[in-house]
């Protein structure tokens, strides 16, 4: 088995830190960005979303497929980052442009376009992204460490993020711009940094050669693909569940920290280390901070325990501070940062190990079929999760909405939420996430491809591809209906 040198591992590690960037501003602030700087209401916001969310979901497939079928001198997934990139690093000026418009309806079309557009992008480079790894990584232990690094950019890029990005709107209010300017500064920013990862992934970065594409399956032959894979089936349904419930957390953390632990004080800041800070940057910095630190002592878990029993492990810890957050009393606004800091635990947790375990599905239906189709079940599985998160997102922006949920006026400093409102923003914090925690325990533990199955499987793909022969490929059919039995 070839090993990964430490080189390539910081190189496609760093290419995630544009994506990174992008998904922590869309899903800590653009909620509330919706909310209280474009002024839409949440019900109208939710169904924008839904339609957007909806949009973002059907494109990963479409790209996923191309991905497979691109034949190029660079490779398959290379060219989408030379391609891609810069227009990925523009998008971020549409997604964050609040139009100055007093029409409801205009600016629902406006936010389902921007969205549309900029996730676009987005998904023209992430998928190719994603697809890339398992080709990079084939063993199973490779895997949970090249996921590492790459969560580890991960989570810096989102400590930057999540942590410069409430700042820079602060400096930009500082400096005289209005509120809606200063979220396009913002993204401006963000949207430079963002661009030259993926050209650096596509200068550093060297493909394994693909066997020339088969005809495609069809819709429904994708879905037979797709229901008989069962380690898909199972690990597909923990990636997806476990993305919720963080999405469903990163949405409402923002009005959590404003409306029920902030008072609704506009401008409330918190002390870390002697400086003051907005609360999302102090509590999320301290989030992925720790989220960063324990990276190696779940890497490590991984390794000398499997996958699954970490990772439950790790689930077993957020639903426990899921409880905690559900009890927090109302305008504590310092009891934020050692929950923030717990919180940070499962984080790392929860970005590594649904990552590691989903590239074994693959190789389980590469036994089977003889193809490679990374982009297929990257698309496929980032198509159910971002229609899971899209109904979620609707579904707890039509709950804010229905609440009872009024946006500050413009230029109020400070600004109370209705009890009915405050209720609501705790509950889908809480103990909303640990709804969706329960199943996603329950089906991890079910997951059937462990270390020693791994290498089974490993083992005999790397006899049929030396060999070459009918002879191998009998032999190939023959242990693969004895794993399959659980032999």
């Amino acid at each position: 088995m070839t090993r990964l040198g430490l080189g390539l591992k910081l190189a496609y590690g760093a290419g995630d830190f544009g994506r990174a960037c992008y998904n922590t501003l869309r899903m800590f602030f653009y909620a509330i960005f919706l909310t209280d700087v474009v002024g839409l209401d949440p019900l109208l916001a939710s169904g924008a979303a839904l339609v957007a969310l909806v949009w973002d979901a059907v494109n990963d497939p479409l790209v996923g497929l191309l991905s497979d079928r691109v034949r190029t001198r660079w490779g398959r997934r290379r060219p989408f980052f030379l391609w891609f990139s810069v227009p990925f690093g523009l998008s971020f000026l549409v997604l964050w442009w609040a139009p100055p418009w007093s029409s409801q309806a205009a600016l629902a079309i406006h936010v389902t376009a921007a969205f549309m557009i900029s996730d676009t992008f987005q998904t023209l480079v992430s998928v190719p992204y994603l697809a890339l790894g398992p080709e990079l990584a084939p063993g199973y232990d490779q895997r949970t460490s090249l996921m590492s690094w790459r969560m580890f950019f991960n989570l810096a890029a989102s400590l930057v993020a999540a942590g410069a990005g409430p700042e820079l709107i602060d400096a930009a209010l500082g400096a005289g711009l209005s509120l809606r300017s200063s979220y396009l500064v913002m993204g401006a920013v963000f949207g430079g940094i963002s661009t030259v990862p993926f050209l650096l992934l596509f200068a550093v970065a060297r493909e394994v050669p693909a066997a020339p594409p088969a005809r495609g399956p069809g819709f429904l032959g994708t879905l037979r693909i797709l229901a008989t894979n069962k380690p898909f089936v199972l690990a597909g349904s923990v990636y997806v569940l476990n993305w919720i419930c963080f999405d469903l957390l990163a949405l409402m953390l923002p009005y959590f920290l404003l409306y029920w632990l902030g008072g609704g004080d506009l401008l409330a800041r918190v002390s870390l280390f002697g400086v003051r800070l907005a609360p999302e940057t102090a509590a999320f910095g301290i989030l992925l901070a720790t989220a960063i630190l324990t990276l190696p002592f779940w890497n490590s878990l991984a390794r000398h325990t499997s996958k699954r029993s970490a990772y439950l492990a790790g689930m077993g810890l957020w639903a426990a501070v899921q409880a905690v957050i559900g009890l927090l009393p109302r305008d504590r606004l310092s009891s934020s940062l050692w929950v923030a800091a717990l919180a940070g635990l499962f984080t790392s947790c929860a970005h590594i190990l649904p990552e590691s375990m989903f590239p074994e599905a693959i190789d389980w239906d590469e036994l089977r079929s003889g193809e490679r189709r990374e982009g297929l079940y990257y698309g496929a599985v980032t198509f159910i999760r971002k229609l899971a998160t899209a109904m979620a997102t609707f579904l707890a922006l039509q709950v804010l909405g229905r609440s009872g949920y009024a946006a500050p006026p413009e230029g109020a400093l400070v600004f109370e939420q209705s009890a009915s409102t405050l209720s609501a923003i705790r509950i889908l914090t809480g103990p909303g996430v640990i709804l969706v925690l329960v199943p996603v325990m329950l089906l991890a533990a079910r997951i059937p491809v462990d270390r020693r199955r791994q290498g089974r499987i490993r083992s005999l793909l790397d006899r049929r591809r030396a060999l070459r022969s009918s002879r191998s490929g009998n032999i190939v059919k023959k242990k693969y209906r004895e794993l399959a039995d659980g032999g």
